[in-house]
């Protein structure tokens, strides 16, 4: 934690995370031309970033790419905001029907998340196919349908029953990688699909869980806090038994 209030402390740091929040997945010289100083000077802020957890990269052949990591920030803010909840608050959303027409074919993500999580890489691969499990730490659906495997489909309901989101699985490593849809019934009727990954790697006690999300539609943006809400309930309920159901 003291790493993420180092980090926060510098303006200059404050206004590459500010660019990243704007527009995610920019190079080393688009965020040069940010600052008035030198491209090695960036390098050094964006080291204190990648330390504190707060920026994570992606290289796609000569490009490296920067993307805005939020979990420590929503776990920082939810040391002190999670006591205070007493439960999670129903929101009010429609049953929309979603549509998908984009390939299968990942490039560089629009949205990048990493985390560790002390626990077995089985334990892991369990809590994102399981329907119960995903049930279980899932901020704001009580029930989950359906299968993690490729052809098949997942839906999470509401409270009240309605859908919230749909997923097809659409390629499967065991143990390492999911590729699927990401088909949401909370942005329109007619609210266009996009792509999702998750990316396991095991580190020791440790699994470093990357989230990746590609073609986010524009006003869909928001779909970042919804990632860190996820992200930071699996790792509580993965390392204490107990999901962090922090409403949005």
């Amino acid at each position: 934690m003291d790493s993420i209030f180092k980090a926060l402390a510098d303006p200059a740091r404050r206004t590459l995370l500010d660019a990243l929040r704007q527009r995610d997945g920019q190079t080393l010289q688009e965020l040069t031309e940010l600052l008035d100083m030198t491209r090695f000077g960036v390098m050094k802020h964006l080291g204190v970033l990648e330390d504190a957890e707060l920026v994570v990269t992606k290289k796609e052949g000569r490009f490296k790419y920067h993307y805005l990591n939020a979990l420590p920030l929503q776990q920082t803010i939810d040391r002190w905001i999670e006591p205070m909840l007493a439960k999670p608050a129903a929101r009010a959303v429609l049953t929309l029907k979603a549509t998908l027409e984009r390939t299968n074919t990942m490039t560089k993500p629009d949205f990048m998340m990493q985390t560790f999580i002390r626990c077995t890489q089985d334990a892991l691969w369990d809590a994102l196919t399981d329907p119960g499990s995903m049930a279980a730490y899932h901020f704001m659906c009580d029930r989950v349908e359906g299968e993690a495997r490729e052809g098949g489909e997942l839906t999470w309901l509401l409270p009240d029953g309605n859908k919230m989101l749909s997923q097809r699985p659409t390629k499967v490593t065991p143990k390492t990688r999911i590729e699927a849809t990401f088909e949401p019934h909370f942005f329109g009727p007619d609210a266009p699909g996009s792509k999702m990954a998750f990316i396991i790697e095991p580190q020791g006690p440790f699994c470093k869980l990357t989230i990746e999300h590609y073609d986010i539609p524009a006003g869909q943006e928001g779909v970042s806090e919804g990632w860190a809400r996820l992200a930071a309930s699996l790792k509580s309920w993965l390392e204490t038994g107990t999901a962090m159901k922090a409403p949005m």
